[in-house]
């Protein structure tokens, strides 16, 4: 990640020091980056001018000091919360004043981080995703005590390095990861229920994805078969009957979960429109363009529709993830969209 964060500042022309906790895995990133425009070369998207260029602007180091003049500095390190605290201690040491202390956190909440400075202010959440030099969309979080300052300028970075940024509040997921969880789960309770990975993938891809959601965790590394089987082992322990499940049944409960939870979203500020949670979707995750997003699909199924859909899966399934949220039944109520809410 932080190799494509590199070489994404680096395609626009920006110097770029790059900084490893150890040389033997400084090298493996600059291999890959290196190879990533190799790959461009071969194409011919890239000329060994433009990559030679490229490569000169990224300047490897194992040393914090070397960042002590940066104006903007992205953490890309684990999704641990000890991890971040250990190296946000050491960028508040050596950043100068007035510098960007910018997470690239998928999940962590970046007020908490920005605690661990003693300039709140200072910190903001850029949200890349993997290929960070190859996906478009930038979530930019702004945490409780972010500057309004940090924010216009991290907008504009991510215009100039060409993303497409939208700007979030924060929370666990903030906006696509948070609807992200939805989908998940109800394709894993699909699997138990009686469908299987492909149906599942099937029916998403007929909706118009790229790839299903499992399809997308295989290429990812994840055994599907094995936690499929493994889930069959003790489903009668869990009194959970196998049954046919329609195509239908599979879009609406992995689509429906995700649109509820974008109307929670839209009532806690945490998104402020329903084009940024659509734009999020499309740009970041494939949601088909055709369909404009989960909430102009919301809006076109219509809000009553989709409602009464969600209250018939609360009554079967129960109520631990199938709450209507408020805006969306107030909406519904009203014979309004989320369009047109605004």
């Amino acid at each position: 990640m932080g190799g494509g964060i590199a070489m994404s500042f680096a395609n626009a022309g920006f110097p770029v020091a790059l900084l490893e906790a150890d040389a033997q895995a400084l090298e493996r990133g600059e291999g890959v980056i290196r190879s990533n425009y190799q790959a461009s070369v071969a194409r011919g998207k890239l000329t060994q001018e433009e990559m030679d260029a490229r490569l000169a602007l990224i300047r490897p180091t194992l040393s914090y000091g070397d960042l002590a003049d940066a104006d903007l500095i992205i953490e890309a390190v684990f999704e641990d919360i000890g991890v971040k605290h250990k190296v946000f201690d050491q960028l508040d040491a050596v950043a100068r004043s007035g510098a960007i202390l910018a997470t690239n956190t998928s999940y962590l909440e970046v007020c908490k981080i920005a605690e661990f400075t003693r300039r709140p202010q200072d910190v903001v959440g850029m949200h890349f995703f993997s290929p960070a030099h190859v996906m478009k969309l930038l979530e930019n979080v702004r945490a409780k005590k972010t500057a309004p300052d940090v924010l216009e300028t991290v907008m504009d970075v991510g215009r100039k390095i060409g993303k497409v940024a939208v700007l979030v509040g924060d929370g666990y997921g903030f906006v696509g990861n948070r609807m992200l969880a939805q989908r998940t789960r109800e394709a894993w309770f699909l699997l138990e229920e009686g469908a299987t990975p492909h149906q599942v993938d099937d029916a998403l891809t007929d909706f118009g994805f790229a790839m299903g959601p499992f399809g997308v965790s295989d290429l990812a590394g994840l055994d599907i078969g094995w936690r499929n089987r493994k889930a069959r082992a003790h489903l009668r322990k869990a009194g959970i009957e196998r049954r046919d499940i329609t195509d239908e049944e599979i879009v609406q409960r992995c689509l429906y979960s995700m649109i509820n939870e974008g109307a929670r979203i839209l009532s806690e500020k945490i998104a402020d429109r329903p084009e940024d949670i659509d734009t999020i979707w499309l740009h970041g995750y494939g949601f088909p363009a055709s369909r404009g997003g989960p909430m102009r699909y919301a809006d076109d199924v219509g809000l009553r529709r989709v409602l009464a859909t969600i209250v018939i899966f609360q009554e079967k399934f129960g109520p631990d993830f199938w709450i209507p949220a408020p805006l969306l039944s107030d909406l519904a109520a009203q014979g309004r969209g989320f369009y047109s809410a605004k």
